[in-house]
């Protein structure tokens, strides 16, 4: 894709000046930015009721409306736009008190393009490290799984060499395989194999987003868009930009959605809720589900064209049980990883131990031996694991966690058919230490049914509708 470099910032440039405004007009975009020029206050007002920006170069001294009017207006509707203010010589004080309401920088008139463009430069810094930090806050620990591919079986071999491979390269991705098996962290070491290892990782998992908020979240939003939406918000696709996003369960997206990924990944543009103007990001996509796309495309639920811009490379993971020769090695990495150590002895599981653990067929892939395990590691307290201290689901002779069978029938109360629906999903998930695809699996429900009976929990709808 042809598209601006990642640190282009969309710039508001007020200034009654001709002579600048075509300098900014003609200049600023050979620079890799995105520039809206204003003769005037007002006009400058009013494209900031149209537009978000990132940065704002502002002349004090216009006509209609001065700068100071500009300024009001930009920190009550966009107080997340960085302002430059240009002013004259001898204007000292003018300078002093526009840095004491918040302006990033100023220029003293008449300046030169060299000057906008290295204040614009120390903008499209502190906007990128702000992305960096926005992109840390989505990733949580639970969500990240282990920091390395363990294994050296021929498939996980195979996988690593791919990665190896395809990382350095902008390709998209597609990785397929079941619940659990490490989709996002295959996802991460493509990224930090990649020339934008130092940029954005951004994660988010296409199912776990309420359906009326997919846009939103994806692609952001100006103020006012829609009910609830009280200040603008970037999206998480320019939250990646110059980095990765990763979309996990791609499968889960609706058509309207499909579409407006497909124009992304096509033209590099991304439009906010409720504006007409794009923003240009540089974005890889690497993209992950558990469910079969081709057949998806074959019964019209996925988009064809989609499938094949996602699929340039596709990675697939092969399940836990398909590669059992890798499970010692894989059990002391977990032990080693709850025990906070970089690593452990061979003899901290016993031989009988690991027999067991490598005779069970793990529905739930590495996710649910990593439960079996950190089950295994509390009850052992620091001694070898034995058969005894793995759960009884795995073979071991203890029962689940919580010391008491699986019984979803017994309740202290005559429930309503509502509450009954309410207990047996929270009792799942529990039963699954929260992995919700394998509960969803188990309550034979789509996952993004759970997660909107989840969300309905949360918000006590379903209380309100008993």
């Amino acid at each position: 894709m042809n598209q601006k470099p990642a640190s282009g910032l969309r710039v508001l440039f007020a200034e009654d000046e001709l002579g600048l405004r075509l300098i900014a007009q003609r200049e600023l975009p050979k620079l890799g930015h995105d520039v809206v020029v204003c003769e005037d206050g007002a006009k400058a007002v009013k494209a900031l009721e149209e537009h978000s920006f990132d940065a704002a170069i502002i002349d004090l001294k216009m006509p209609n409306l001065d700068g100071w009017g500009v300024i009001e207006q930009l920190k009550k509707s966009a107080p997340d736009t960085d302002f430059i203010i240009a002013t004259g010589h001898g204007h000292l004080d003018d300078a002093i008190k526009a840095l004491r309401q918040g302006a990033y920088d100023f220029v003293k008139k008449p300046y030169t393009l060299p000057d906008l463009a290295t204040a614009l430069n120390r903008i499209a810094e502190k906007k990128t490290l702000k992305n960096k930090a926005i992109a840390l806050e989505t990733q949580l620990v639970a969500v990240r799984g282990t920091v390395d591919i363990i294994g050296e079986s021929p498939s996980m071999l195979r996988v690593k060499k791919l990665i190896e491979k395809i990382g350095p390269t902008d390709s998209s991705v597609l990785v397929l395989g079941e619940t659990g098996t490490g989709k996002e962290l295959v996802a991460r070491r493509i990224h930090d194999a990649s020339l934008r290892a130092q940029m954005p990782f951004v994660a988010v998992n296409c199912g776990a987003l309420p359906e009326n908020l997919v846009e939103s979240e994806l692609f952001g939003h100006k103020k006012g868009a829609f009910t609830g939406a009280d200040a603008p918000r970037k999206g998480l696709l320019e939250v990646a930009n110059g980095g990765t996003l990763f979309l996990d369960e791609l499968g889960e997206l609706d058509k309207s959605m499909q579409v407006k990924l497909l124009r992304v990944l096509e033209s590099g543009e991304v439009r906010r809720v409720g504006e007409n103007d794009p923003i240009f990001v540089d974005v890889r996509i690497v993209c992950a589900t558990n469910r079969n796309l081709q057949e998806m495309v074959e019964e019209g639920t996925f988009r064809e064209d989609l499938f094949f811009r996602v699929n340039t490379f596709e990675i697939r993971l092969p399940p836990l049980r398909e590669r059992k020769d890798d499970i010692p090695q894989l059990a002391r990495f977990l032990i080693a990883r709850h025990l906070k150590r970089r690593e452990v002895s061979p003899d901290i599981i016993t031989p009988e131990a690991v027999a067991l653990l490598k005779a069970h067929e793990w529905s739930g892939n590495v996710r649910e031996m990593a439960n079996a395990i950190e089950h295994a590691v509390i009850l052992s307290d620091g001694e070898p694991i034995l058969p005894e201290h793995l759960p009884s689901s795995v073979g071991g002779k203890t029962s689940n966690a919580s010391g008491k069978p699986f019984l979803v029938t017994q309740f202290p109360r005559p429930l309503t058919l509502r509450e009954i629906e309410e207990e047996v999903i929270v009792q799942t998930m529990e039963k699954y230490d929260g992995d919700k695809p394998s509960a969803a699996k188990e309550l034979g429900i789509a996952l993004k049914t759970l997660y909107n009976k989840l969300n309905q929990y949360a918000t006590g709808e379903s209380a309100e509708a008993g």
